[in-house]
């Protein structure tokens, strides 16, 4: 019996989801439901004799089996669930479009199977052998088309049948008892036929026996025969055109490593030619990495998604390599390999899209916080607790400790997690930008102001949450206006004067002692009462050392993916050496200790071991006055300033270890001339150690 659909909503989730159910035959449309009467669904459903409305209250109690809620709005998704008849199951539009998108998979799978079906079908029907394969029934499940011409009996009633009803003589089912294969048997299949036949066990991995195969040969003729049998160059001269005819790249060693086989792919990826590589060892294509041939002859286990650089133009690419056994005995390795350039293409523009919308989402959730010290988890029971609240909630923590982290799993765990979250780094803006960039600006308001005026990051969050780092770094005017919204709920636009309501739920993060800037009048005292109505405190690192193992596992089974690498861990010199430092940088700092540990690491090495550590930042030693004049001696005095004034800034930073606001303090400068400078002497990615 067909389930009864009834899809709330028209556009664009509910168009592709009514196209994949026309073409389903299990379900049945009831009814397309949307209050815009032009969406595209209303017309799809019409032309298909569906009915449409504009509500879908009277269709509720009708008797429908599955509510499909397309539209995105979680009024209509709470009225449908709490109005629905018991029988009746509410598929939310986030899971309708798992539903589609796994729905698309299957077509795409079904399709898939039903070319390699196809193509499976081709080899079977064009082999010059007989083929046979029965189930453990003995019922005939396989008979290709030169077994049709061998037994004279259609395959369409041969299928289905059991096999000594087809072939009287056979002597395949006792296969099935003994478990043994027989090689070359002569047998008569009538009076005027004789065969050679191979009978062969099929049996699983779990040591399942799912049937017999047959394989047989028409002899009748013996100069056929042997001349069919004799023939390995023939043999050897087919396995070479499939090998050619694969748009796939294939390399072939023997047993000693040494190249046998390659394809024209081959030659036209890597750009080697036979005699570059047949007779060679099978390093010799390899650029840069390490040989996967010999691996798997050294291991007898294939290797899957090796990344590599291949030829004389350093092609990068992902090599398959499985090793060919026969009779249990070692012949070799065979290997596929795959250009990977438009694969970086397209994951680059990913990156990029996902760079840009960053802003606009939050993809971490509480699980992704890696910590089991007792700070810490004080730290996750905070921040989920306060998760399920709307109140505002101020992180606070070093550089480096997570405070990002915890603000996007306490929007996904909060009741606004599918909404947008919008992270703003109020110390990377300028001023002079920060106020039209969180509140946005009318149409004329300054010069260069887009035509139509521009939304700011508040309304962008409407509904959702927005992520203040570094709050501390605010200007008294920008505070000013931020007390507003969290008092009025409504910001006013630049160069405007309507005020626009807002429904946002405030993430603020500081690494600055907030008080005391509060004491020093640098920060709004209303203010900071408002944001401080839920701290939370994440630990350093240096106070939840314990956490450093799991970390350290985390972060390197990370650095694995980006860089293809295969290392399993931290030896326990290297672990011990870890947990003795101060970490300044926290957690940043120690992914990047990690990071440089394995891009120094030999391809082959699978431990990071204290050797390949770099060492503990100690204290620095002063500059000798007489050789720094001697540095100055033939230099411009401009150059000689500049170069000066990044080792101050440079010693200021190491000295304050890396607190950006507490530097410009010592310094005597303002934040965002510190951002500047850093960025001038390239000194901000040092600041990330």
């Amino acid at each position: 019996m067909k389930q009864k659909v009834l899809i709330v909503g028209a556009g664009k989730g509910g168009t592709a989801l009514l196209d994949l159910l026309l073409k389903t035959k299990t379900m049945h449309i009831e009814a397309v439901i949307d209050k815009n009467p032009k969406a595209p669904g209303m017309s799809i459903a019409e032309k298909n004799e569906i009915e449409t409305a504009l509500d879908w209250m009277p269709y509720i109690n009708k008797q429908i089996d599955i509510i499909i809620e397309t539209t995105g709005d979680p009024d209509v998704l709470k009225q449908l669930v709490r109005k629905k008849p018991d029988r009746a199951i509410v598929v939310p539009g986030s899971l309708a479009y798992i539903i589609s998108q796994l729905m698309n998979e299957k077509q795409q799978l079904i399709q898939m199977l039903k070319e390699q079906t196809y193509k499976h079908d081709r080899i079977f029907n064009s082999m010059n052998d007989g083929m046979i394969f029965i189930d453990i029934n003995e019922e005939i499940i396989l008979f290709n088309k030169m077994a049709e011409e061998m037994t004279g009996t259609k395959r369409e009633k041969a299928i289905g049948q059991h096999i000594q009803k087809v072939i009287p003589t056979t002597k395949l089912p006792r296969i099935l008892n003994t478990r043994e294969p027989e090689y070359n048997q002569k047998q008569f299949l009538h009076p005027n036929r004789q065969i050679v036949t191979t009978r062969i066990p099929i049996i699983d991995d779990g040591g399942t026996l799912l049937g017999a195969l047959s394989i047989f040969k028409d002899i009748t003729d013996a100069v056929e025969l042997a001349e069919e049998v004799t023939n390995l160059k023939e043999v050897r001269t087919m396995l070479e055109a499939i090998i050619q005819s694969s748009d796939e790249a294939i390399s072939v060693v023997d047993e000693n490593g040494i190249g046998m086989m390659i394809n024209r792919a081959y030659t036209k990826m890597t750009g080697l030619t036979k005699e570059q590589v047949i007779g060679k060892p099978a390093n010799t294509d390899i650029s840069e990495g390490e040989s996967m041939h010999l691996k798997v002859l050294e291991t007898r286990r294939p290797v899957r998604g090796a990344r590599m650089k291949v030829g004389p133009n350093k092609k990068e690419v992902i090599v398959n390599v499985a090793p060919i056994i026969v009779d249990g005995i070692l012949k070799g390795s065979v290997g596929v390999i795959q250009d990977v350039s438009e694969i970086q293409s397209l994951t680059k523009e990913l990156n990029r899209a996902r760079q840009i919308i960053r802003t606009l989402e939050a993809k971490y959730t509480f699980a992704d916080i890696i910590g089991s010290s007792e700070q810490m988890l004080v730290a996750l029971e905070q921040a989920k607790l306060g998760a399920k609240t709307p109140a505002t909630i101020l992180l606070r923590g070093e550089s480096g400790t997570g405070k990002e982290l915890f603000a996007h799993a306490i929007h996904n765990e909060s009741d606004r997690k599918y909404n947008k979250f919008v992270r703003v780094n109020c110390a990377a803006i300028s001023e002079s930008l920060l106020e039209s960039e969180l509140f946005g600006y009318e149409e004329g308001a300054f010069s260069g102001a887009k035509r139509g005026g521009k939304k700011g990051f508040f309304e962008e969050a409407n509904n959702g949450s927005i992520f203040l780092d570094e709050i501390g770094e605010l200007s008294q005017n920008t505070q000013a206006k931020l007390l507003r919204v969290l008092q009025e709920k409504e910001i006013v636009r630049v160069g405007g004067t309507k005020p626009i309501p807002v429904n946002v739920r405030i993430i603020a993060a500081t690494n600055v002692n907030i008080e005391k800037a509060l004491a020093e009048g640098r920060f709004r005292e209303d203010l900071y009462y408002r944001i401080n109505r839920y701290p939370i405190s994440i630990p350093p690192l240096r106070q939840r050392k314990e956490d450093i193992e799991a970390l350290s596992r985390h972060l390197i089974g990370k650095i694995n993916q980006e860089y293809g690498r295969n290392v399993k861990g931290l030896t326990k010199k290297a672990l011990k050496s870890l947990k003795a430092r101060k970490w300044p940088g926290n957690v940043r700092e120690l992914e990047n200790v990690l990071e440089r540990a394995m891009i120094f690491l030999k391809p082959q090495m699978e431990w990071i071991d204290l050797e390949h550590l770099p060492e503990a930042d100690g204290p620095k030693k002063k500059a000798d006055t007489s050789l720094a004049l001697a540095e100055i001696e033939n230099e411009k005095l401009s150059d000689a300033v500049e170069r000066f004034e990044a080792h101050v800034i440079k010693e200021t930073l190491e000295k304050h270890q890396y607190n950006r606001t507490k530097t410009a303090k010592a310094l005597g400068i303002s934040i965002r001339n510190l951002y500047y400078k850093m960025d001038k002497y390239n000194l901000a990615k040092e600041s990330m150690q």
